[in-house]
C-alpha cells in the first residue's frame, strides 16, 4: 500500500495513534470520538446520540458504538436526579480512556490525575466569529483534553522526511547558487550551459517539467524552478529521448520516504540519469547499379535483356523455350532406342562367347 499523507495547516483534528489503532473499537466508534473532538465548545452541549445522527449513524449502529465507547472508558454515563422528580443522564466524553473514580472527578470539576483542569463555562470571552479571529482563547473541555506530559503545539505527526546524500548535495547546488556564472548543478555556467540554456528543446522541457505535478503532487514547480533546470531536461531531448520518456523516467521510483524539494530532486536526478549520447551511424550505402541492357542470343527477333546473373546469355521466355526443345528431345530419343534382351538372352549370349574366369561352360563352379 502506498501512502502519501500531508499534514494540513489549519482546520485539523489530533487524533492519538492509540486511538487509531485500538482493535476493540469500531470504525463508527472512532469516527464519533474524532468527530465530537473536532467540535467547536458550543457545540458540544448535546448529547451522543444526536452528534452520531449528524453523521448517519443510526440505531444499531449507534448502539454497537456507544457500547464500544463505554466499554473502553471514552464514555461514562449516570443519572442523576433533578428538581421536580425528574431524572437526567450526564454523559462524560473523552478522547482518552478514562477510569470510573477518573470520571468522576471530571464530573465534580476536580482535575483527574494527569489531566488539566476542566472548565465548564470557560474563563474567559471566547474567541468570535469575525476574521481575524477577536478574543482570549478558552479553557477545555470533555473531549479536548490532552495527556499533562505532551505540549499543544505545532502538528509535527508528519516531519519532514530526510534527503539522501545525493538528493541534498543537489538540493545545495541549486538553493546555494547565489553566483549568477554559477548554474542548477553547482558549477561555473560554460559554453555548454550556455548553449543548453537556448533551443526549441528548452521549452518543450520546461512544459515537461511544470506538467510533472499532475502525474506527482510532490513533484509541483514553480515556473522560475522549472526554467532554472530545463536547460538539463533539454539535454535529454536533444539525446533522442521523447517529452512522454522523460516525463516517465522524472515519476517513476520516487524514494519511499517522499521527496523533501522537487527542484533539487529533479536536478539530481536530470543528471544522474542522464542518457548517453547516440552513436554516429554512416550513412546507407546507396543500393547498386542494376546490369546493362544486353542482346538475348536467342531466336527471333532482336531484344534486350538484364542478366539475372553474369554468365546470362538468353533472356527468360528463350532461355525456358530451349529447355522445353532439350528435354523433348532427349525424351524423343529415348523412346526410338530399342529395349534391351531378357537377362537369361543376356547370360545365354555372355556363356557362348567363352564365359567369366572361373565358371565352366555349364555355369558351374570349377
Amino acid at each position: 500500500m502506498l501512502s502519501h499523507v500531508i499534514p494540513p495547516p489549519r482546520g485539523y483534528t489530533k487524533v492519538s495513534n492509540g486511538l487509531v489503532r485500538q482493535s476493540r473499537l469500531g470504525s463508527d466508534a472512532k469516527i464519533l470520538v474524532i468527530y465530537v473532538q473536532g467540535l467547536p465548545e458550543s457545540a458540544r452541549d448535546k448529547a451522543l446520540g444526536e452528534h452520531a445522527r449528524a453523521l448517519h449513524i443510526t440505531g444499531r449502529q449507534y448502539q454497537k458504538a456507544k457500547s464500544e465507547l463505554v466499554a473502553s472508558g471514552y464514555v461514562h454515563e449516570k443519572r442523576e436526579t433533578v428538581a421536580g422528580g425528574r431524572w437526567r443522564t450526564v454523559q462524560v466524553f473523552s478522547n482518552f480512556p478514562l477510569t470510573d473514580d477518573q470520571a468522576a472527578r471530571l464530573r465534580a470539576g476536580v482535575p483527574a490525575d494527569g489531566y488539566e483542569v476542566m472548565s465548564v463555562g470557560g474563563a474567559g470571552s471566547a474567541p468570535s466569529a469575525h476574521f481575524p479571529t477577536v478574543g482570549a482563547p478558552g479553557g477545555r473541555v470533555v473531549g479536548g483534553l490532552l495527556p499533562a506530559d505532551e505540549e499543544p503545539g505545532k502538528n509535527e505527526s508528519h516531519p519532514p522526511t530526510e534527503a539522501r546524500e545525493g538528493e541534498e548535495a543537489a538540493v545545495e547546488g541549486v538553493g546555494g547558487a547565489e553566483d549568477p556564472s554559477e548554474g542548477v548543478c553547482g558549477e561555473p555556467c560554460g559554453a555548454a550551459c550556455r548553449e543548453s540554456s537556448a533551443g526549441p528543446e528548452v521549452a518543450v522541457a520546461e512544459r515537461v517539467l511544470l506538467s510533472l505535478r499532475h502525474e506527482q503532487r510532490q513533484l509541483h514547480l514553480g515556473v522560475p524552478e522549472a526554467r532554472s533546470i530545463a536547460g538539463l531536461a533539454a539535454e535529454w531531448l536533444r539525446r533522442g529521448v521523447t517529452a512522454a520518456d522523460l516525463r516517465r523516467a522524472l515519476c517513476n521510483g520516487l524514494p519511499p520516504q517522499g521527496v523533501r524539494t522537487a527542484v533539487g530532486f529533479l536536478a539530481h536526478r536530470l543528471k544522474e540519469k542522464l542518457p548517453a549520447a547516440p552513436e554516429s551511424v554512416d550513412p546507407p550505402q546507396p543500393p547498386p547499379a542494376p546490369p546493362a541492357l544486353i542482346a538475348c542470343a536467342g531466336p527471333g527477333e532482336e531484344h534486350l535483356f538484364r542478366p539475372p546473373v553474369p554468365w546470362a546469355t538468353t533472356c527468360g521466355p528463350c532461355h525456358r523455350e530451349e529447355q522445353r526443345a532439350f528435354w523433348a528431345d532427349a525424351l524423343g530419343r529415348g523412346d526410338a532406342a530399342p529395349e534391351p534382351p531378357p537377362w537369361r538372352e543376356r547370360f545365354a549370349a555372355f556363356a557362348e562367347g567363352g564365359g567369366a574366369p572361373g565358371v565352366d561352360a555349364e555355369g558351374g563352379a570349377p
